[in-house]
């Protein structure tokens, strides 16, 4: 009988997988459609030289990214279709968008190291993707095995929409220094390293925000949503700077105590 009852269920799966992967459900991939609709309009405004839409539209992207598989989840409507078109939408709005982005403010006139940069990081940013498509990363729910790839293109395209605000065009130098064109190529570079690294980064995922928290907690969230309404992009690019380099220092850290460890077991033996 009980090998009746599991021979059942392993059916039961089977079929519930083969109608997954031939099923088209309306509400997730209606959001992950926006997202990649903002992801081309973000490319189109960069185009025209609007830096400030094409930045928000990025974030936008970032936002619905990020509902469309909770929702998807909620409702199970769950797919291999969905997943899929998923990581395609997310191949554009946060690996082709970002890299055109930057190109056209300030790689262009580098000329092939300007478009290599670029392509650099879209390559970075598909092997990112494809790599936590097929779950090559360790099975470890509290940390990202890189850096994600909306955290990168936030980065990036925050880097912009700060300089642009702030008057800095692509042809300027920085801080009378290095020239702003030099700033974003090795900018680029990094963070697109940064993404196929095994460089540690927090997830999140491990937050339950059914559980109790201090009031402590409440004053930050409001501390929080001043500063993005008084300065959106300095408030953004500080935020995601501060979680990129949190992933470096975890790094540092971690590096330094294994040495540490090896060096007082070394002692130990002798």
């Amino acid at each position: 009988m009980k090998k009746l009852k599991s021979m059942g269920k392993n059916k039961e799966d089977l079929l519930r997988n083969k109608i997954g992967q031939h099923t088209f459900y309306l509400l997730p991939n209606f959001i992950t459609t926006a997202a990649l609709f903002s992801g081309f309009y973000s490319i189109v405004q960069a185009m025209n030289g609007n830096y400030e839409l094409s930045a928000i539209a990025i974030f936008i992207a970032i936002i619905l990214d990020g509902l469309d598989g909770r929702i998807a989840r909620l409702t199970h409507t769950e797919s291999a279709f969905g997943a899929e078109y998923d990581s395609l939408s997310d191949m554009v709005s946060f690996g082709v968008a970002p890299a055109l982005i930057l190109y056209v403010w300030t790689l262009k006139p580098l000329g092939k190291l300007g478009w290599i940069a670029a392509f650099i990081y879209c390559c970075c940013a598909a092997f990112r993707l494809a790599r936590f498509n097929v779950k090559l990363d360790r099975d470890e729910k509290k940390y990202f095995f890189g850096l994600p790839s909306p955290a990168a293109a936030a980065l990036l395209v925050s880097f912009v929409w700060v300089s642009n605000e702030n008057g800095f065009s692509g042809n300027e130098i920085f801080f009378n220094m290095i020239k702003m064109k030099w700033v974003s190529w090795s900018l680029t570079i990094v963070i697109a390293l940064s993404m196929v690294s095994e460089i540690r980064f927090y997830s999140g995922k491990d937050i339950n925000l059914r559980n109790s928290v201090p009031s402590v907690a409440i004053l930050l969230v409001i501390l929080a949503f001043v500063l993005v309404s008084y300065s959106p992009p300095e408030a953004i690019f500080i935020v995601v700077g501060c979680y990129f380099l949190s992933g470096y220092f975890n790094f540092i850290r971690n590096f330094t105590f294994k040495n540490k460890a090896v060096a007082n077991a070394t002692r130990n033996k002798k």
